[in-house]
């Protein structure tokens, strides 16, 4: 992500002041502040860092920035693995203020009581927050649920409880960061044919020219995305497979291995990056950043959309069951401040998707939302965070609008019941 933002709407209002104020006073206590009608002071004593436990490709230097300009409170970033993050949670609870992680770890984190369920109440537009992680619905229709949909751990049934609630308590697991329906990245100048299918990641055609994703609980859904695909096989739940659906899924893709399909078993966003620039891979899972990143080097990189639907992730942010006092309501005020909309706008411009639209899109130009969220061609060029040309003018983003690309959701990342003998089995095809 970039350390730099083109936002032309980073001066706060005197709406904005106003809440900053009311907010801050959560912290300073009223005395001073209701009197003085202006901003207190950020004295050293009063100094607040939270500590934010994440992968270092959700933490950004300029959303920290920003957060700090306008609340004096300071972000300190704790950048480890996806793997590292849910260890974390589950040992080491008071080693963090704020947690990043993916819906799929819940499963892990919950039934250790180091959560915190989230009240709702503290959080101002938690009534906002988009109908896909509350309901599993976008435009009022229903999307793929298999694996770990957000809907089904996004409630806790108390604030100290170890369980999922199946209705809304008003206690909250995550408050969503950035999600995305993810797809196949290609290079389209490289293979010369409309690319339709999960499938033709094993297509022979791309042989020795292939990539996967080597995060087990990741690549394997991707696999069993194009195993579907192929007709070979139709899952129950991708995210939860039996031991024979896993040993199937395996077999396949070391097949597929020792054949020379794959150039690279990447796990790094950078590595991603650097085999679809190279043009080393034609084909391979990919993230939407990552595509973004290909295309602001000049080269043809597309998420291409395929008929089969996408499979969807989604990361949010938790508070430590033991975080209590200025700290927990620093916390709070740091996903209350995420939620109005200026980091909903930054993430938007980078291809994710933000909780609450309404407040990213009043710090989004008219034609970054018809390009970013409508499907609509884009009326100027497109850029980046950083101000780089990412889509031409007359560009249309890949997979169209909102709607379409999250209105077509096969499955959603997970944790499987049989976790360890699915990754002692992916680390069989590793090593094959």
């Amino acid at each position: 992500m970039s350390d730099q933002d083109l936002d032309l709407h980073s001066v706060p209002s005197a709406t904005d002041t106003a809440v900053g104020i009311s907010r801050r006073s959560l912290l300073k206590g009223a005395a001073g502040i209701l009197a003085a009608g202006t901003f207190p002071a950020i004295h050293a004593q009063d100094r607040i860092v939270l500590r934010y436990l994440g992968t270092a490709v959700n933490q950004d230097k300029a959303i920290a920035d920003k957060f700090k300009a306008d609340t004096g409170i300071e972000i300190q970033y704790i950048p480890v693995t996806t793997d590292d993050v849910t260890k974390r949670a589950v040992t080491a609870p008071n080693s963090f203020d704020l947690l990043d992680t993916e819906y799929f770890s819940l499963k892990k984190i919950v039934p250790t009581g180091n959560l915190k369920g989230i009240d709702a109440r503290r959080i101002k537009h938690a009534d906002k927050i988009t109908p896909l992680f509350t309901k599993g619905e976008v435009g009022g229709k229903k999307v793929g649920d298999q694996g770990t949909a957000p809907k089904k751990v996004m409630f806790l049934e108390g604030e100290k409880s170890k369980k999922f609630a199946t209705t809304n308590t008003g206690y909250i697991t995550l408050i969503p960061t950035t999600y995305n329906a993810d797809t196949l990245g290609i290079r389209p100048d490289l293979i010369k044919r409309p690319v339709t299918s999960w499938a033709d990641l094993l297509n022979p055609e791309f042989k020795g020219r292939a990539a996967i994703l080597n995060i087990p609980s990741i690549g394997i859904m991707d696999a069993a995305m194009v195993i579907e695909a192929m007709g070979l096989y139709r899952y129950p739940d991708k995210g939860n497979m039996t031991r024979q659906e896993i040993d199937l899924t395996i077999k396949t893709l070391i097949e597929a291995k020792r054949a020379g399909q794959f150039r690279s078993l990447w796990k790094d966003f950078n590595e991603s990056v650097n085999l679809m620039a190279s043009g080393e891979v034609v084909i391979q899972s990919m993230w939407s950043p990552a595509v973004t990143k290909v295309r602001s080097q000049g080269i043809a990189c597309v998420y291409q959309p395929l008929k089969e639907g996408y499979r969807a992730w989604a990361s949010g942010f938790g508070v430590p069951s033991t975080l209590s006092g200025r700290k927990l309501d620093a916390a709070y005020e740091f996903i209350n401040w995420f939620l109005d909309g200026w980091a909903g706008a930054h993430l938007n411009r980078q291809g994710y998707y933000s909780a609450v639209l309404e407040t990213a899109k009043a710090y989004m130009e008219p034609y970054e939302w018809a390009y970013w969220m409508e499907g609509k061609p884009a009326e100027k060029d497109i850029k980046a965070p950083d101000g780089t040309i990412i889509e031409k003018a007359g560009s249309v983003r890949d997979g169209g609008s909102y709607e379409e690309r999250m209105g077509a959701i096969a499955c959603w990342n997970a944790v499987m019941d049989e976790n360890n003998y699915m990754v002692q089995k992916w680390n069989e095809f590793v090593a094959a």
